[in-house]
This record gives structure tokens, C-alpha cells and sequence, in this order.
């Protein structure tokens, strides 16, 4: 019988498991020790393994992080933790000048062996400085690996492989899918980069869903499953690096792509995605495409604008049914009670 688990129990899981296999690894940041213990996914692991390896830190983003690129650099494997993606910004210099460069520049005798988690995503009406996806920052840089895990499976299995990694690896999780549940194994066991999964076959259009639009075009498959459109969904995973292998031979056959992300259209993940399959198909094939995310405005704070702003499995199913018609149909399906979006519930 399967073991069904939470997200964040996953993520404590993975964590409990590096750190009981690895004396190295340590676990900071701020309100890492907390009783909330960052919405659980710390929970226990202050008593467990003592102060000197699970600390909370100061509201100093730059200095910590120095600390979390000092500390792997001798020799520790730090997991640092950041309640909120948006204030990773305030680090910018030691993760994109040192943490990712030091293995390049020293010839690969002084690797940054760190794990970033940070949290990214609408919640209720936190708006334009706390739901903010930034990780097509750090999808630009060499020497940074980004990770956006959907599932419970995968947030254990990436995390355990992230840890392990001797790259400095951002650990991205959407604070909804906090809340999502799925079989995990209660035995260890890694994800490894650059390899996509395909969620669900179809032959009419390819839907690449990230991080928790993953969930929402898994949706929209059902959607365009009442009205007779079959979509084929894909969960990249790893973003950088990316496998976009999997994706061209999906578009192959279904010679459409819409790729839903959550960050702005513009210089996003989803514009490489895109930008990448076209590379590799161009003169083979006629194919069609399409980018759904944020508008080039900022982050919203109220409910109505939120509808709006963020895609959703009927958003996403209308769009991917106008392209396999070929026309502005103004079909939008109606909310399904089994499909319902999952709410935030707090604590931040």
C-alpha cells in the first residue's frame, strides 16, 4: 500500500534523512527554529540534531548568505532557508558572483556544495514584494542549478538530490502546493537534473505546466478532456538544467505548445522554453506556441485582480482549446466542483 504524505512532510523528510546519513549538512535561516518551523518542514529538527546544525538567523539576507557560501566552501553542506524568493534579492551578489563562479574560477578545486530554499507564489493578497517566481534569475547563471518540484515525490527526491549536489542549487517550492499530498517512499532516494516527467499522454497540445501550474494544466487536461482535446502535460522539474528533449519530442507530435508559468512572460522561464523548441524545430515541422503568465504589470494584491493576473486550469484549458481550433473561440469551461484551485491557508 502507498504512503501518502504532504509536501512539507517530504521536504522535512529529505532533510531529516541528508542530515541523519551526513554530519556535514546544516540547516539555517530565518525562523528555521520557530514553532511554525516554516510552515512544518523543519519541525523537530532543532531537538534532533541541536543548535550547532538547525539555528535560526538574523533578517540579513547578504551576510547569511555569506555565511551559507563560506560554510560550503569549507566543506559543510549548508541547506539555507528563505521564507520569501523576493528577498533572495538582497544576496544577489554572493550567490550569482561567488557561490556560482567559485568552482569555475578555482578550477574545480573549491566546489559550493549549498542548497537555497526559497518560497515563491501567491498566497492571499500578499501583492508586488512576497509572491513574486524570480527563478528565471538564476536560470541565466552558469554554475547555479534551479529545481521547482510539483509532486511530494519530487520535492523529497530533488531535495536529497540537491543536498548531495557539489553545485549550489536553488530549491524553489510554490507555498501552495505545500498543502498537496502523494505517494512518497519512506526509503531514500534521489531525482536526478535534467530530466522531465510527462503527467499525462496526449497527440492534440502540449501543456508545460512549472512548479504549481503544473497542477493547474493538469486540471486544464481534464477540462479539455470533457469537450474531446486531448493534451499531453509535462512537469519540466529541473529547470536548469532543463530537459528540453522531452519537450520538442512531445511538440513533435502534438505541434503545439503553451507553456504556463509563474513569473512575468517576459525574459521568463517559460520564453527559454519556447525559445529553445523552436530552436530545435524549426524547417522540421509547423507548429504553434504560446506563453501564459503574468502581464507585464506588478504582483496584485486583490482578490479580482488576482483572477485575472494568475493563470488557472480554465485560463489555460481556453487557450490550449483556441489553439487546437484555430480560432478565438470564447469557450471558458465551467468551474468543476473536483477541480477546484487548492486555497492558501497561512501562517504567512
Amino acid at each position: 500500500m502507498e504512503r501518502i504524505i504532504s509536501y512539507v512532510d517530504a521536504v522535512r523528510e529529505a532533510t531529516d534523512l541528508e542530515m541523519n546519513r551526513d554530519p556535514s549538512v546544516i540547516l539555517f535561516g530565518l525562523d528555521v527554529d520557530d514553532p511554525k518551523a516554516i510552515q512544518g518542514t523543519t519541525q523537530g529538527l532543532l531537538a534532533k540534531y541541536g543548535a550547532e546544525r538547525v539555528f535560526g538567523t538574523p533578517l540579513a539576507e547578504d551576510a547569511m548568505t555569506g555565511v551559507a557560501v563560506g560554510a560550503a566552501l569549507a566543506g559543510l553542506r549548508p541547506i539555507h532557508v528563505h521564507i520569501r524568493m523576493d528577498f533572495v534579492l538582497l544576496a544577489m551578489n554572493q550567490l550569482i558572483n561567488m557561490a556560482a563562479k567559485s568552482y569555475y574560477m578555482y578550477g574545480g578545486q573549491m566546489p559550493v556544495p549549498l542548497v537555497v530554499r526559497s518560497m515563491i507564489g501567491k498566497s492571499w493578497g500578499q501583492g508586488a514584494q512576497h509572491s513574486q517566481g524570480l527563478y528565471s534569475f538564476f536560470m541565466h547563471v552558469p554554475g547555479l542549478k534551479v529545481v521547482a518540484p510539483t509532486t511530494p515525490y519530487d520535492a523529497k527526491g530533488c531535495l536529497i538530490e540537491a543536498i548531495r549536489d557539489n553545485n549550489p542549487v536553488m530549491y524553489v517550492e510554490h507555498r501552495i502546493l505545500h498543502f498537496q499530498k502523494g505517494p512518497v517512499p519512506e526509503e531514500s532516494y534521489s531525482i536526478a537534473p535534467g530530466k522531465a516527467r510527462v503527467t499525462a499522454e496526449g497527440d492534440d497540445v502540449t501543456l508545460v505546466g512549472i512548479s504549481y501550474m503544473q497542477v493547474e494544466c493538469m486540471r486544464a487536461y481534464h477540462y479539455l478532456a470533457d469537450v474531446g482535446i486531448k493534451a499531453e502535460v509535462i512537469d519540466p522539474i529541473w529547470l536548469s538544467p532543463l530537459d528540453i528533449d522531452t519537450i520538442v519530442e512531445s511538440v513533435k507530435k502534438t505541434k503545439r505548445l503553451c507553456v504556463v508559468d509563474n513569473g512575468w512572460t517576459t525574459c521568463g522561464a517559460s520564453g527559454e522554453i519556447v525559445a529553445q523548441v523552436a530552436e530545435r524545430l524549426q524547417g522540421a515541422c509547423e507548429f504553434q506556441v504560446c506563453r501564459m503568465g503574468f502581464a507585464q504589470t506588478t504582483c496584485p494584491t486583490t482578490p479580482v485582480l488576482e483572477d485575472l493576473f494568475y493563470p488557472n486550469a480554465q485560463t489555460i484549458a481556453a487557450k490550449a482549446y483556441n489553439m487546437v481550433k484555430g480560432a478565438e473561440n470564447h469557450w471558458l469551461p465551467e468551474m468543476r466542483e473536483d477541480l477546484k484551485t487548492i486555497e492558501f491557508k497561512g501562517p504567512f
